[in-house]
């Protein structure tokens, strides 16, 4: 499974906020074998939100949108998500029957837009606030408040699964301009994803979805690049 994520706030483009949605988000999709093919942040700007939801919803098996929802004249999420499939938005009565019946608000007293949803959505209660996400073909659109984001986000787990992945860790003293013959005539040996790492040492990242070949092919390379005294070698399971 391919996905898209896309992050939504003028706050995120300034710097002013650290995006740790996209890495939160990142990390808990691989953990069940997703892809994530693409991560791209916007403006609160109806008509970008539209085009990049559009743009990935075409392109990948779903995409993830975070960040812009709510009351506020900035919080305009729902209205580029509803251009991007083509829909109007709606007042949603399930939204406003969760609101009612399992938060502490009352819709009378939230300011007009809080329970508007695209035409034809599938409302995502939030239990960590009030502005409701929601799922509309492909297209899952979360708040933007990291603990509403992950609360939101654990109703839908389930529907983001791809193959397992195993990986292992090789760690070198020597430089990534050195390693280029080794890392090619690996990939091509056993079939594995490769990803190298500068720092004080280069770590390479192997990944496949055959634990057996993950190993062999770690081994392979640990008998053919310097390593460090002390160096972790291990396997994960992803």
């Amino acid at each position: 499974m391919e996905v898209a994520l896309v992050t939504v706030g003028d706050e995120l483009l300034a710097g002013e906020t650290t995006n740790t949605n996209a890495a939160w988000l990142g990390s808990r999709l691989t953990d069940r074998g997703v892809d994530i093919e693409r991560i791209v942040t916007v403006p609160d700007q109806v008509g970008e939100i539209a085009r990049v939801v559009n743009e990935a919803r075409a392109e990948y098996d779903a995409v993830i949108v975070t960040g812009g929802l709510g009351p506020t004249h900035d919080d305009v999420t729902m209205a580029g998500v509803a251009a991007a499939v083509g829909v109007e938005l709606e007042a949603s009565e399930a939204a406003r029957r969760w609101i009612a019946e399992e938060t502490d608000y009352e819709p009378a007293d939230l300011a007009p837009g809080t329970t508007e949803l695209p035409a034809g959505a599938r409302l995502l209660r939030n239990p960590e606030g009030v502005a409701p996400g929601c799922a509309i073909e492909t297209v899952y659109v979360l708040p933007g408040p990291p603990s509403e984001m992950q609360a939101t986000f654990a109703a839908i787990e389930a529907e983001f699964d791809g193959q397992s992945r195993y990986v292992e860790t090789v760690e070198t003293t020597e430089p990534e301009s050195a390693l280029l013959d080794r890392v090619a005539e690996l990939r091509s040996r056993f079939d594995v994803g490769v990803g190298s790492y500068p720092g004080e040492t280069v770590r390479i990242r192997i990944e496949c979805p055959d634990p057996d070949r993950a190993v062999e092919a770690a081994t392979w390379l640990r008998e053919r690049v310097t390593i460090p005294e002390n160096a972790d070698e291990g396997e994960d399971q992803r």
